[in-house]
């Protein structure tokens, strides 16, 4: 590694201008899932095509069906140095409820809480733009102070990530080549605390799978039938509830097949952080843990896998109460996936569990809903050691290596697609209000961000 001090000193310079650059970026309403803001994204990404060109690197702005991407590429300090593909995009939510709005969510400010702590308000200062806009600054200062990378940089901002991503896929596929890189850099992410960085290094997969259980060929009467006739309610409920036995385990046939145990190491870090059941849990009015026994609390949400019931109907739903056998009932249920597990075996397995505990004279219906595999790299990934090394170098408190609960589909496209795995690094916090009125971003975070990255472009560069 290089000494950074003089691009981190230079990041430290260019703060005010940073600023003003985003907040330029920031003012353009690029509403993706509203029609009547089309030509706002396209200028979000021409507004970006331009700063990037300004920074030396070949830009373009490049259509699609629906939104347009930003394509751009930069050699680095040598022919052999290693390849990144920096991720963000450049659009947002809508403000809705604009009432609810403390200030324009379109005319971005500095606030001082008081409390030492400044933030940046608006849409988008979270999500994503202040976001990439640390990576893009992080570039610049690196520039004007060495006139070359580290590394050999392709970006790719996208326009439709807050409207279901629907022209990304045949993008990636179509323009595989020019985007394939060594790994890819992904900053839609945040951090453990104010003072501690996080890098992500596990993403839980998903199986969607509604089932219907048909029985008699109209409701009845209880008072006609019950007893004798099959009742699809009762049947749907025995089936859920076999889905986990006494200490929580999922009961499916090759279920754990591809379950890892995390390693012993990283437990330990997590029970470093001092989260606990009753913090987690209070914050939604609960108490008890439910789960596998003998797991801990980050453990459960970032590591292992789940099977959840997601919504339940059949019979007579309305008000009063009306004496039915119902014809049928139906259930919404989903699989977070871990490791190695295979979605389609998940979803056979559900399926065979299902079919097996339906009688003779009912039928049962599947309809699928979505099913990616998790994403998780090497703990001891060198990438993700370097990066760790650098977060740990610029912040208050030493990075820690955490799961995910959910998913980012792009970090899945990468690997799937492309044959690239993904470093997470953001600096969001959970009181960002992204998606919500009165987003923020911390001005910290923004900051520590720019010089983040530039100490981790360094020490990639290695």
């Amino acid at each position: 590694m290089t000494d950074v001090s003089p691009v981190l000193a230079r990041a430290d310079q260019n703060l005010p201008s940073s600023l003003d650059k985003l907040f330029e970026l920031l003012r353009i309403k690029s509403i993706s899932t509203d029609p009547e803001f089309k030509a706002e994204c396209r200028k979000a990404a021409e507004w970006l095509t331009a700063y990037l060109t300004s920074l030396g690197f070949t830009a373009s702005v490049r259509d699609t069906p629906g939104h347009p991407m930003v394509v751009a590429h930069h050699d680095g300090a040598s022919a052999d140095a290693p390849h990144v593909l920096f991720y963000g995009h450049y659009d947002v939510q809508p403000v809705d409820p604009i009432e609810l709005w403390e200030s324009d969510p379109f005319a971005p400010a500095i606030k001082d809480l008081g409390d030492g702590r400044k933030i940046l308000t608006g849409r988008g200062t979270s999500d994503d733009k202040g976001q990439l806009m640390t990576f893009v600054e992080a570039v610049r200062a690196y520039k004007e102070i060495n006139g070359a990378l580290p590394v050999r940089i392709t970006i790719l901002f996208e326009g439709e990530e807050e409207s279901g991503s629907p022209s990304l896929k045949p993008f990636l596929e179509a323009n595989a080549d020019e985007l394939k890189a060594d790994y890819a850099l992904v900053c839609d992410t945040g951090m453990w605390d104010g003072d501690t960085p996080a890098i992500a290094a596990g993403l839980r997969g998903l199986v969607g799978e509604e089932v219907i259980i048909n029985a008699a060929d109209r409701d009845l009467h209880s008072g006609m039938f019950g007893g004798a006739a099959a009742n699809p309610i009762h049947i749907l409920s025995e089936i859920l509830a076999g889905l986990h036995d006494e200490t929580g385990r999922i009961t499916l046939d090759g279920f754990y097949d591809g379950v890892e145990e995390t390693p012993a190491n990283i437990k330990a870090s997590w029970e470093t952080l001092g989260m606990t059941t009753e913090k987690f849990l209070g914050e939604v009015g609960l108490s008890v843990p439910s789960g596998e026994k003998g797991r801990s609390l980050l453990e459960l949400i970032w590591a292992r896998p789940t099977a959840e019931v997601n919504g339940i109907t059949g019979g007579y739903t309305g008000a009063g109460f009306k004496t039915v056998i119902a014809a049928k009932a139906s259930a919404k249920v989903s699989f977070r996936l871990v490791g190695q597990q295979n979605p389609a075996a998940i979803r056979e397995s559900f399926r065979a569990y299902v079919t097996s505990k339906i009688p003779a004279d009912c039928t049962v219906e599947f309809h699928p809903h979505g099913a990616s595999p998790a994403i998780q790299l090497s703990y001891d990934s060198p990438v993700l050691t370097k990066a760790k090394n650098a977060l740990s170098n610029e912040w208050p408190k030493p990075a820690i290596i955490i799961g995910m609960g959910g998913s980012i589909p792009i970090v899945g496209d990468f690997q799937r697609m492309l044959g690239m795995e993904s470093l997470l690094v953001g600096f969001g916090l959970n009181d960002d209000r992204i998606h919500s009125p009165n987003e923020k971003y911390e001005l910290k975070s923004y900051h520590k961000g720019i010089r983040s990255w530039i100490r981790i472009l360094d020490a990639l560069a290695a």
